[in-house]
């Protein structure tokens, strides 16, 4: 009887084993999305922030640190733009747009874009609304905000140039309707497939992406 008990046991055993192995993956392992990239309100707030100014030491010769504010030429260049469809900026405009926001405050919030399309992901939403909210902010709000859109490298250059234009344009669309952000404030520029943030491997999706940067702060901009 004993015996009997004993090889009931290990076959109770062997059949619940097998039924473990025989489980689907938890999906904490299988399509886990805790990776995904959005970002928060306070980060796109700490990113976009004008550089503090430094406090003056007394006693030292030093001379101040130079004034974050834009130079005459940079704030005439976003003047000129202020208010401008994406499609009448020259490929000279939209260089010269590259380089004065070269050094200034920006995030990459790698807002994706479905292929082909200039209609915002599901995955990427969170962070267009946490964007639309700093850019209301107190810290933020006033400041002018170039918004460049990105394609990858699939295709040829025209049709990716007018892409990334039309994803510029959705972003500023949904920023001027969701958080009555003024419309002048946003510029938005397209650069098409020409300043992959990931060159070795130009169809990866990061290169559909929405860069931000911070051209003038709220003290400085000409309104």
């Amino acid at each position: 009887m004993r015996l009997a008990a004993r090889g009931l046991t290990a076959i109770l055993s062997i059949i619940t084993i097998g039924a473990a192995l025989s489980l689907p993956a938890s999906p904490a392992f299988a399509g886990d999305e805790s990776n995904s990239k959005n970002v928060t309100e306070d980060e796109i707030l700490r990113a976009l922030a004008p550089p503090a100014k430094k406090p003056l030491t007394r006693g030292l010769s030093i001379a101040p640190p130079a004034d974050p504010a834009p130079s005459a030429t940079e704030t005439k260049l976003i003047q000129s733009v202020r208010g401008r469809s994406t499609r009448s900026l020259s490929s000279t405009e939209r260089e010269e747009i590259a380089l004065a926001a070269k050094d200034k405050p920006n995030i990459d919030l790698e807002i994706t874009f479905d292929y082909n399309s200039a209609s915002i992901s599901a995955k990427s939403m969170p962070s267009v609304q946490a964007l639309g909210r700093a850019l209301t902010s107190p810290d933020l709000k006033g400041s002018t905000f170039v918004v460049a859109g990105h394609t990858d490298a699939a295709g040829g250059e025209a049709y990716n140039q007018d892409l990334s234009e039309r994803r510029a344009d959705s972003i500023k669309r949904y920023l001027v309707e969701k958080y009555s952000i003024s419309a002048t404030d946003l510029v938005t520029v397209g650069y098409g497939k020409s300043k992959l943030k990931n060159p070795s491997q130009p169809l990866a999706e990061v290169n559909r992406r929405v860069q931000v940067v911070n051209m003038e702060n709220k003290t400085t901009a000409s309104k």
